[in-house]
């Protein structure tokens, strides 16, 4: 099963298409900040991005 499932972050994020930018441009900042979150290397930017849709830590605009 895919973590987190996209009806919890359709919950967070309306629009399907905004949680997807949202997502995408989460996951090229942590791509260029390697720094950030080192312990978190084995996980994939992507789930990072979304993980943090899920807790409200990032929102959309």
């Amino acid at each position: 099963m895919i973590y987190p499932s996209i009806d919890d972050l359709l919950k967070k994020v309306d629009n399907k298409y905004a949680l997807v930018v949202l997502a995408a441009k989460r996951s090229r900042e942590l791509l260029l900040d390697s720094q950030e979150d080192m312990e978190e290397k084995n996980k994939k930017t992507v789930t990072i991005a979304l993980e943090e849709v899920l807790d409200e830590k990032i929102t959309v605009n």
